[in-house]
């Protein structure tokens, strides 16, 4: 087996049929590739349409859910020689988006890669912002930073199977594996010809645990970075200024206004507060970062 699409899943029903169609749609030219879903108590009709679709399906407790974790029972089940990450409420651009992703691994260019990410019609403005900003339309292979993200992203099972995904993490596990991996000599890459639509549909509240999670998780992986609320001040004004700006430009800006301050607002808040905050996470606390209300 050639690629092992892995797919964590709780409640995605909403977008998991388009998902698997786009799979389903690739050319593979001679490649061979399974879809694997771990899924961790969705409720909704997500197994049943992974069931037909054809998918093998794993599963994880909802209340042993992280994102590590999830990942490493997906790749432990996956027989593919490419382990190929992309979230359940993503959708690949494209027939090459596999081909074009998975091809550095396979000509040893690098070990670890990761595609572009776009935003849908649905994506809030700010987050088309930050897409632009972090999944440029030039590749870099290898890359010289430790970014990574697996909502688009594959990797070597054979590095896997050195390196495993940190399962404590609260999020960035991508980002904390890159690391461990350029510090042993594996080089990480960027595809910007294999691209994915990004779709978050979050409620404020929603994207602020986002950001208060990933700044928790960033203590471990960049622990040399401190966000003060001085910070936490002078990024939101920026963000709120900068995206105004473009929105302006856009000529969508009242359409826009409330929203960007929001984003920025629940952004920049919960990046102070998971990084000058540092805690254990409780049972209650978890449940709030990993699963929506």
């Amino acid at each position: 087996m050639d690629a092992s699409i892995v797919i964590r899943t709780y409640n995605e029903a909403k977008w998991l049929p388009e998902l698997l169609a786009a799979v389903k749609a690739q050319r593979l030219e001679g490649l061979s590739a399974e879809t694997v879903i771990v899924d961790s108590g969705s409720t909704d009709e997500t197994l049943a349409i992974a069931e037909a679709h054809q998918c093998r399906v794993v599963h994880i407790a909802k209340e042993d859910f992280t994102f590590g974790r999830s990942l490493n029972v997906g790749c432990e089940a996956a027989r593919g020689e490419s382990l190929v990450f992309i979230s359940g409420h993503c959708i690949p651009v494209g027939e090459e988006w596999l081909a074009n992703l998975i091809q550095p691994l396979r000509e040893g260019r690098a070990h670890y890669v990761y595609g572009r990410q776009e935003g849908h019609p649905l994506t809030k403005y700010s987050e088309h912002q930050l897409f632009k900003k972090y999944y440029p339309d030039r590749s870099v292979i290898p890359q010289q930073d430790i970014f990574c993200n697996n909502a688009n992203s594959a990797l070597l099972k054979r590095v896997w199977r050195e390196q495993a995904f940190d399962e404590t993490l609260t999020g960035l596990e991508d980002m904390e594996l890159a690391k461990r991996l350029v510090a042993t000599g594996r080089r990480i890459g960027y595809v910007a010809d294999a691209s994915v639509l990004h779709i978050h549909e979050e409620t404020w509240s929603r994207v602020k645990n986002r950001y208060e999670r990933e700044a928790i998780a960033l203590r471990t992986v960049l622990p040399d970075v401190h966000v003060s609320f001085w910070d936490f001040l002078r990024y939101f004004a920026a963000g709120v200024m900068l995206d105004s700006g473009q929105a302006i430009q856009d000529k969508v800006f009242l359409k826009h206004a409330g929203e960007i301050v929001l984003f920025r607002l629940m952004q920049y808040w919960g990046t102070y507060r998971g990084n000058h905050h540092h805690r254990r996470l409780s049972a209650q606390r978890k449940e709030a970062y990993f699963y929506p209300r």
